[in-house]
Parts: C-alpha cells; sequence; structure tokens
C-alpha cells in the first residue's frame, strides 16, 4: 500500500492537478473520480492475474503469461517501464517546482531541473542501500504526506466556508471547455492513478500474496481516490479556475497562501517535498526490479559496461541516467503526457491478453476486461486528438517513441532467436 499510494500521490496531486483544472474547467474533482473509476476497471486484470501468479515480476509476468516471450510482451513491458521513468522525472521536476516557492530566485527555469537532478540522485543513493531501507522510508513517507495532504485539504474547506452547494459546479464557463477536452483530462488522471500497478511487483514478499496484493491494490486507489477528492475541493474553494491554471505546477503551495499565509506555504510545501520523494523512491525501486525481471527474461538488451554488482542495481544505473535526462529537456506537461500515452497503450495490451489467452485460467470476466479496454481506447484517442491541436510534438514523439521500442525490441529478439509467436 505505501508503495502504490507513495507513487500515486507523488504525482497525481502535486503534478497533474493544474493540468487537468486547465482541460476540465471548474468540474476538475470529478475527473479524478473519473479517473478512478476507469482505473478500478484497469486493475480488475492485474488482481485477477496476480492471485494466480503471484510473483516479484509484476506487469512482466502478466505480459509474458498472455503474450509468451514475444515482441509484444517485451514491447508493452517496456512502454510500462518508460512511462514510470517519465513518472520519476515528472515527480522530480514537481519536488524543484515546490521547492522554490520557498525561495524568490531568479532563473527558476533552470533551478527546476537543478533540483530534480539532486532529487533523482539522492532517491538513487536510497535504493542502493538496500530493500529494508526501502520499505520503511516508504511507509514512514506515505503516512506523513498522507495525513499532512488531508489536514491541508480539511483545513482549507474550512476557512473557505465550504458548503454542500459548492460541490456541484455551475456552468459558466462549461462551453470553452468540449467534451474531447473532458475525455481528455481523463488520461491524466488515469496517470494519478497507475502507481497501484507497481503493487503487482510484491507478490513474493508479502504475506498470503493471492490476496493481500489485490488488496493492498483496492485500498490504494480508494485512499488516493478520497485524498484527490479532498484536495481538488480544497483548491477549488481557495482559487478560481484561472488562478489554479496560471499557477498549475505548483497550485497546491498557491491555495494555501489566501487561507493560512506563510505557514500554509511552508505546510504545504514541505509535503510536496515528503510526497515527492517517497514517490521518487518507489518509483525507481519499482521499476529497476522490472526491468532486471525482464532482463532475466532475456526479453532486452543488457550490457554492464564493468559494474560489479546485482543486476537490479545495474538498472538502477540505467533508470537514473534516463530520468535525468527528461528531467533536464522536457517541461511538466510534456512529460505528463508522454507518460500518460504510453501507460494507456501498455494498459490496453494487457487487458487484451487477459481477455484472449487467460481468461478462463485466472476466472476473469470478459465483459469487464472489454469495458476496460473501451474506456482506455477512448481516453486515450480522445487526449492525442488534443494534444495533438495544441503540442503536435507531444503525439510525434509518442508515437515515434513507441515505434522505436517495437523495432528495437523485434531486431534483438530476432538475432537472440529467442522470439515466440504470440499465443
Amino acid at each position: 500500500m505505501a508503495l502504490g499510494t507513495g507513487v500515486m500521490i507523488g504525482a497525481g496531486i502535486f503534478a497533474l492537478l493544474g493540468q487537468i483544472a486547465e482541460l476540465s474547467g471548474n468540474w476538475f474533482p470529478y475527473i479524478f473520480l473519473g479517473g478512478a473509476i476507469i482505473a478500478g476497471f484497469s486493475a480488475y486484470s492485474y488482481i485477477k492475474v496476480c492471485r494466480v501468479y503471484p510473483s516479484a515480476g509484476g506487469i512482466a509476468m502478466i505480459l509474458e503469461k498472455a503474450y509468451g516471450k514475444s515482441v509484444i510482451t517485451a514491447w508493452a513491458a517496456m512502454l510500462m517501464a518508460l512511462s514510470m521513468v517519465i513518472n520519476e522525472s515528472l515527480v522530480a521536476r514537481t519536488f524543484g517546482t515546490y521547492a522554490l516557492q520557498l525561495f524568490d530566485v531568479e532563473n527558476a527555469s533552470t533551478w527546476v531541473p537543478v533540483l530534480g537532478v539532486g532529487l533523482l540522485v539522492i532517491a538513487f543513493i536510497v535504493n542502493m542501500s538496500g530493500n529494508e531501507i526501502i520499505g520503511k522510508s516508504s511507509q514512514v513517507l506515505a503516512f506523513i504526506k498522507i495525513g499532512g495532504i488531508v489536514v491541508f485539504a480539511i483545513g482549507a474547506l474550512w476557512a473557505s466556508g465550504f458548503v454542500l452547494e459548492n460541490i456541484i459546479p455551475n456552468a459558466n464557463g462549461a462551453s470553452s471547455h468540449s467534451p474531447w477536452k473532458y475525455i481528455g483530462a481523463l488520461a491524466l488522471a488515469i496517470l494519478a492513478y497507475k502507481g497501484f500497478t507497481t503493487i503487482t511487483n510484491s507478490g513474493d514478499e508479502v504475506q498470503n500474496p493471492k490476496k493481500n496484493v489485490g488488496r493492498a491494490i483496492i485500498i490504494s486507489l480508494v485512499v488516493c481516490t478520497v485524498v484527490y477528492l479532498l484536495v481538488s475541493f480544497g483548491v477549488g474553494s481557495s482559487l478560481t479556475i484561472s488562478e489554479i491554471i496560471n499557477a498549475r505546477d505548483y497550485s497546491l503551495a498557491e491555495a494555501s497562501k489566501p487561507i493560512f499565509g506563510n505557514f500554509g506555504l511552508y505546510f504545504t510545501v514541505g509535503i510536496a517535498i515528503i510526497a515527492t520523494v517517497g514517490g521518487v523512491i518507489a518509483s525507481i525501486f519499482a521499476v529497476s526490479r522490472m526491468t532486471a525481471m525482464l532482463t532475466d527474461m532475456e526479453l532486452v538488451p543488457h550490457k554492464s559496461f564493468g559494474m560489479d554488482m546485482k543486476l537490479q542495481k545495474q538498472m538502477l544505473v540505467y533508470i537514473v541516467l534516463l530520468a535525468i535526462l527528461l528531467t533536464i529537456f522536457l517541461d511538466l506537461s510534456r512529460i505528463a503526457s508522454v507518460g500518460a500515452i504510453f501507460y494507456i497503450v501498455m494498459d490496453m495490451v494487457i487487458h487484451w491478453g487477459v481477455f484472449k489467452h487467460l481468461k478462463k485460467e485466472v476466472k476473469a470476466n470478459p465483459l469487464i476486461l472489454i469495458t476496460a479496454i473501451v474506456l482506455d481506447a477512448i481516453v486515450l484517442l480522445a487526449f492525442l486528438w488534443i494534444k495533438f491541436q495544441s503540442d503536435s510534438f507531444v503525439v510525434y514523439i509518442s508515437v515515434a517513441g513507441m515505434l522505436l521500442v517495437f523495432g528495437l525490441e523485434y531486431l534483438f529478439l530476432k538475432n537472440k532467436g529467442t522470439a515466440q509467436s504470440n499465443k
């Protein structure tokens, strides 16, 4: 639960709230609720397979069970790994953005990636120290940040005189948001919940994994949904939509100023720092295990470059280096968009694999699986259309990235002679 909520809350509320509000206006709290519903359908596939095949492989294991050691398995698994690395750079830049709210500095655009890189280096050191420290730190940080965020949200609602009527937004300004934008906003909301997939990597460590992996996923999603709704209403009661959009990269810190003054600013930034630190540590841990598993399965190329350490720690080096590059060269909006596209495509591949090859084996309801695929497809198409109109570079780089990964995996597996035909 700590790992799942750690990844979700680190990016979901601090990095994405402003971007979701920009697309959906004063209905943005309900976009998080819609994202939770879609994430619930998505979680069904993961829970069903993990109940039958609990392991440390997580998504890599699910794909391998569905498609064998094929190009599809390697491609989809790498999309997930890349989306997680993208998420790390997203959270790292969010850390830099919030930390700078405490200082009056020039050249913030320079300091944000610098601070983000610093966070990634610290997270790398923590991960190199061993699994026990990661587990304990994740639990402590998750408890602190969830409690702190809830205190912020309730305090904001109380101070603003929040009343029941404010739960239902008025229609003013709704005409400026097309249905495509509302649906597209769901793509970012889905990204805010994708951290639950990190729990699937814990099947060989938790007690009674056939029950507890699924329980941890469900509880994490419920906790995050409640937190997201509380914070959304709290921010919405303090700031107008235009103010949220103007401060979209640090909207929680901005929302604390008119209500709590400097104390609120320090408190909110402190919680943001704790949340982002915990999120990056948990995410790096999960993706290093996943890529190590893919390497053991001989589905991805690997070279040690003289590093005399365990495979997972070698993967930590590559993961953090890639996250650092993304943190330096991409802004928050583009990072989030590319990560959402990669994740939703991978999610659809998972659902189709379970529907096509595993539904009888894991006793999954085919109607729920098809519903999950359809919901993902609608959201993805809407998001691509919006981004093509507003920032086509995101679409081009996402498509090019997916094609490049597929091509490289095809060539690698063909040369290795290990590719199997799909089941």
